[in-house]
């Protein structure tokens, strides 16, 4: 769908790739306040997780999984947060999120308060990115 902004994002955030996968797209965010903050969406545009086919669904489970043990893996967080909302932008997409008990927000959801983006230097992003590949393979 040509207005929606998640059917744009693996070409728009480009720099921010980590995997295609057989249903979906994982990028990193750009806003890294919440180190490891990862999204996954759908490469088909659906709004709801029973529009999709039995199959695909069980797929993208798995994919959603298999992302976050990865992240897991790369960033040791006390518990890993999944957020399937879609009320702004409807297309399925989680929003997968390492949470630390360090953190000002622990452990109040990540939207709970406003925090100023921390918007990280080139090599920072492509070295988590390549961790997160690591594991993933």
């Amino acid at each position: 769908m040509s207005n929606c902004p998640m059917c744009q994002r693996w070409d728009d955030d480009a720099d921010l790739r980590i995997v295609e996968m057989a249903h979906s797209y994982v990028i990193l965010n750009r806003d890294q306040y919440f180190p490891g903050y990862t999204l996954l969406f759908t490469k088909e545009h659906v709004t709801e997780l029973f529009h999709l086919d039995r199959t695909v669904r069980a797929g993208l489970t798995e994919e959603v999984s298999r992302v976050a043990e990865a992240l897991y893996g790369a960033f040791s967080p006390a518990k890993i947060n999944y957020e399937l909302l879609g009320n702004m932008v409807p297309h399925i997409h989680w929003h997968i999120v390492p949470r630390f008990t360090s953190e000002p927000l622990w452990p109040k959801p990540i939207w709970a308060e406003p925090h100023d983006e921390l918007i990280l230097a080139p090599e920072e992003y492509r070295q988590r990115i390549i961790e997160v590949r690591r594991l993933l393979a």
